[in-house]
Protein backbone atom coordinates (compact mmCIF):
# COMPACT_ATOMS: atom_id res chain seq x y z
CA UNK A 1 0.00 0.00 0.00
CA UNK A 2 2.94 2.59 0.81
CA UNK A 3 4.54 1.54 -2.49
CA UNK A 4 1.55 1.77 -4.31
CA UNK A 5 1.08 5.62 -2.46
CA UNK A 6 4.73 6.57 -2.68
CA UNK A 7 4.20 5.60 -6.27
CA UNK A 8 1.18 8.08 -7.11
CA UNK A 9 3.04 10.85 -5.67
CA UNK A 10 5.58 10.51 -7.71
CA UNK A 11 3.60 10.53 -9.95
CA UNK A 12 1.64 13.27 -9.10
CA UNK A 13 5.17 15.42 -8.67
CA UNK A 14 6.58 14.26 -12.00
CA UNK A 15 3.40 15.47 -13.60
CA UNK A 16 3.15 19.16 -11.70
CA UNK A 17 6.80 19.62 -12.79
CA UNK A 18 5.98 18.59 -16.33
CA UNK A 19 2.94 21.24 -16.63
CA UNK A 20 5.01 23.91 -14.54
CA UNK A 21 7.98 23.96 -16.93
CA UNK A 22 5.65 23.77 -19.90
CA UNK A 23 3.79 27.04 -18.59
CA UNK A 24 6.98 28.61 -18.09
CA UNK A 25 8.48 27.69 -21.88
CA UNK A 26 4.79 28.74 -22.55
CA UNK A 27 5.07 32.13 -21.19
CA UNK A 28 8.55 32.92 -22.94
CA UNK A 29 7.05 32.00 -26.08
CA UNK A 30 4.38 34.51 -25.35
CA UNK A 31 6.61 37.02 -24.52
CA UNK A 32 8.68 36.18 -27.75
CA UNK A 33 6.10 36.10 -30.13
CA UNK A 34 4.85 40.02 -28.07
CA UNK A 35 8.58 40.92 -28.56
CA UNK A 36 8.80 40.10 -32.41
CA UNK A 37 5.02 41.35 -33.21
CA UNK A 38 6.07 45.02 -31.66
CA UNK A 39 9.61 44.84 -33.68
CA UNK A 40 7.48 43.97 -36.80
CA UNK A 41 4.91 47.03 -35.60
CA UNK A 42 8.00 49.14 -35.62
CA UNK A 43 9.44 48.32 -39.50
CA UNK A 44 5.86 48.84 -40.48
CA UNK A 45 5.48 52.03 -38.97
CA UNK A 46 8.94 53.19 -40.06
CA UNK A 47 8.40 55.00 -42.98
CA UNK A 48 8.80 58.01 -44.50
CA UNK A 49 5.77 60.43 -43.75
CA UNK A 50 5.78 63.66 -46.57
CA UNK A 51 3.14 66.29 -46.55
CA UNK A 52 3.12 68.80 -49.31
CA UNK A 53 2.12 72.20 -49.88
CA UNK A 54 2.33 75.01 -52.05
CA UNK A 55 3.10 78.54 -51.76
CA UNK A 56 2.83 82.01 -53.47
CA UNK A 57 5.18 85.14 -52.99
CA UNK A 58 5.32 88.68 -54.60
CA UNK A 59 8.58 90.46 -53.71
CA UNK A 60 9.70 93.97 -54.90
CA UNK A 61 13.61 94.10 -54.74
CA UNK A 62 14.74 97.38 -54.79
CA UNK A 63 18.48 98.28 -54.64
CA UNK A 64 20.00 101.76 -55.05
CA UNK A 65 24.21 102.67 -54.91
CA UNK A 66 25.49 105.83 -54.58
CA UNK A 67 28.18 106.97 -57.21
CA UNK A 68 30.46 109.88 -58.40
CA UNK A 69 30.94 111.51 -54.42
CA UNK A 70 27.20 110.42 -53.54
CA UNK A 71 25.80 112.92 -56.19
CA UNK A 72 23.94 110.21 -58.00
CA UNK A 73 22.12 107.75 -57.14
CA UNK A 74 21.86 104.23 -59.28
CA UNK A 75 19.02 102.26 -58.90
CA UNK A 76 17.96 98.28 -59.94
CA UNK A 77 14.62 97.34 -59.15
CA UNK A 78 12.33 93.99 -60.00
CA UNK A 79 9.36 92.68 -59.27
CA UNK A 80 9.82 89.07 -58.67
CA UNK A 81 6.96 86.53 -58.46
CA UNK A 82 7.71 83.15 -56.34
CA UNK A 83 5.55 79.71 -56.61
CA UNK A 84 7.31 77.16 -54.28
CA UNK A 85 6.86 73.82 -53.68
CA UNK A 86 6.99 72.29 -50.07
CA UNK A 87 7.10 68.98 -48.56
CA UNK A 88 7.80 68.60 -44.73
CA UNK A 89 8.73 64.86 -43.97
CA UNK A 90 9.64 62.34 -41.36
CA UNK A 91 11.94 59.51 -41.66
CA UNK A 92 10.42 57.58 -39.01
CA UNK A 93 12.97 54.39 -40.13
CA UNK A 94 15.21 56.46 -38.06
CA UNK A 95 13.54 56.48 -34.84
CA UNK A 96 15.62 54.47 -31.97
CA UNK A 97 14.46 52.41 -29.48
CA UNK A 98 14.74 49.29 -26.92
CA UNK A 99 13.15 46.45 -25.69
CA UNK A 100 13.07 45.30 -22.44
CA UNK A 101 11.31 41.42 -22.25
CA UNK A 102 12.00 40.86 -18.92
CA UNK A 103 9.65 44.39 -17.78
CA UNK A 104 7.90 44.19 -20.95
CA UNK A 105 8.66 47.55 -21.71
CA UNK A 106 9.28 49.33 -24.88
CA UNK A 107 11.15 52.35 -24.82
CA UNK A 108 11.79 54.90 -27.49
CA UNK A 109 14.92 56.64 -27.51
CA UNK A 110 14.19 59.46 -30.21
CA UNK A 111 12.12 60.31 -32.88
CA UNK A 112 13.11 62.50 -35.86
CA UNK A 113 13.14 66.05 -36.69
CA UNK A 114 11.19 67.14 -39.55
CA UNK A 115 13.04 67.84 -42.75
CA UNK A 116 11.31 70.55 -44.64
CA UNK A 117 12.30 71.25 -48.09
CA UNK A 118 11.55 74.30 -50.14
CA UNK A 119 11.77 74.51 -53.89
CA UNK A 120 11.14 77.56 -55.27
CA UNK A 121 10.40 78.78 -59.00
CA UNK A 122 11.69 82.34 -59.48
CA UNK A 123 9.95 84.83 -62.10
CA UNK A 124 11.47 87.96 -62.55
CA UNK A 125 9.14 90.96 -64.38
CA UNK A 126 9.90 94.67 -64.62
CA UNK A 127 13.61 94.44 -64.08
CA UNK A 128 15.58 98.07 -64.50
CA UNK A 129 19.23 98.41 -63.19
CA UNK A 130 21.36 101.73 -64.19
CA UNK A 131 24.50 101.26 -66.25
CA UNK A 132 26.41 102.15 -63.27
CA UNK A 133 24.40 99.49 -61.04
CA UNK A 134 23.91 96.60 -63.01
CA UNK A 135 22.37 93.29 -61.33
CA UNK A 136 24.52 90.99 -60.42
CA UNK A 137 25.24 87.28 -59.00
CA UNK A 138 24.91 88.52 -55.65
CA UNK A 139 21.72 90.39 -56.29
CA UNK A 140 20.00 86.72 -57.17
CA UNK A 141 21.20 85.05 -54.34
CA UNK A 142 19.84 87.97 -52.11
CA UNK A 143 16.64 87.98 -53.57
CA UNK A 144 16.29 83.67 -53.42
CA UNK A 145 18.10 84.45 -49.16
CA UNK A 146 15.03 87.00 -48.52
CA UNK A 147 12.43 84.23 -50.24
CA UNK A 148 13.74 81.15 -48.79
CA UNK A 149 13.78 83.18 -45.34
CA UNK A 150 10.00 83.84 -45.70
CA UNK A 151 8.81 80.84 -47.39
CA UNK A 152 10.33 79.39 -43.83
CA UNK A 153 8.10 81.74 -41.62
CA UNK A 154 5.05 81.03 -43.67
CA UNK A 155 5.33 76.79 -43.47
CA UNK A 156 6.61 76.96 -39.89
CA UNK A 157 2.89 79.19 -39.39
CA UNK A 158 0.57 77.19 -41.46
CA UNK A 159 -1.45 73.93 -41.95
CA UNK A 160 1.12 72.28 -43.47
CA UNK A 161 2.97 71.93 -40.71
CA UNK A 162 0.31 71.44 -37.86
CA UNK A 163 -1.18 68.58 -40.65
CA UNK A 164 2.66 66.67 -40.67
CA UNK A 165 2.89 66.52 -36.79
CA UNK A 166 -0.71 65.00 -36.88
CA UNK A 167 0.35 62.51 -39.30
CA UNK A 168 3.55 61.80 -37.22
CA UNK A 169 0.80 61.92 -34.13
CA UNK A 170 -0.97 59.36 -35.70
CA UNK A 171 1.86 56.88 -36.14
CA UNK A 172 3.21 57.38 -32.73
CA UNK A 173 -0.22 56.43 -31.63
CA UNK A 174 -0.01 52.89 -32.96
CA UNK A 175 2.92 52.23 -30.91
CA UNK A 176 0.76 52.73 -27.64
CA UNK A 177 -2.28 50.59 -28.97
CA UNK A 178 -0.33 48.13 -29.70
CA UNK A 179 2.00 47.84 -26.41
CA UNK A 180 -1.19 47.86 -24.59
CA UNK A 181 -3.31 45.43 -26.07
CA UNK A 182 -0.07 43.31 -25.85
CA UNK A 183 0.30 44.47 -22.00
CA UNK A 184 3.33 45.70 -22.55
CA UNK A 185 4.70 49.87 -21.26
CA UNK A 186 5.13 52.53 -23.32
CA UNK A 187 8.02 54.74 -22.50
CA UNK A 188 9.88 57.69 -23.54
CA UNK A 189 12.11 60.31 -22.41
CA UNK A 190 11.89 58.49 -18.95
CA UNK A 191 8.15 58.82 -18.40
CA UNK A 192 5.31 56.30 -19.68
CA UNK A 193 3.08 56.83 -21.72
CA UNK A 194 -0.73 56.23 -20.40
CA UNK A 195 -2.87 57.45 -23.55
CA UNK A 196 -2.58 58.60 -27.20
CA UNK A 197 -3.07 61.74 -26.29
CA UNK A 198 -0.05 62.27 -24.34
CA UNK A 199 1.38 62.85 -28.12
CA UNK A 200 -0.49 66.00 -29.00
CA UNK A 201 2.19 68.05 -27.26
CA UNK A 202 5.07 67.10 -30.35
CA UNK A 203 7.48 69.54 -29.15
CA UNK A 204 8.21 66.92 -26.57
CA UNK A 205 9.31 64.25 -29.29
CA UNK A 206 11.21 66.58 -30.55
CA UNK A 207 15.52 65.96 -30.49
Amino acid sequence: MRKILFGVIITLVVLFTFKYCEDKQEGKMVLKESSALIQEQIKNVGKLIVTEGHFSEVFTYNNSKAVFADLVNAEKKALVVVNANVTIAYDLSKIEYQIDEASKTLTILSIPTEEIKINPDFEYYDVQADYLNPFEAKDYNAIKETVNKSLMKKVNASEIKSNAQNRLISELSKFYILTNSLGWTLQYNGNIIGSTNEFQNIETFKD
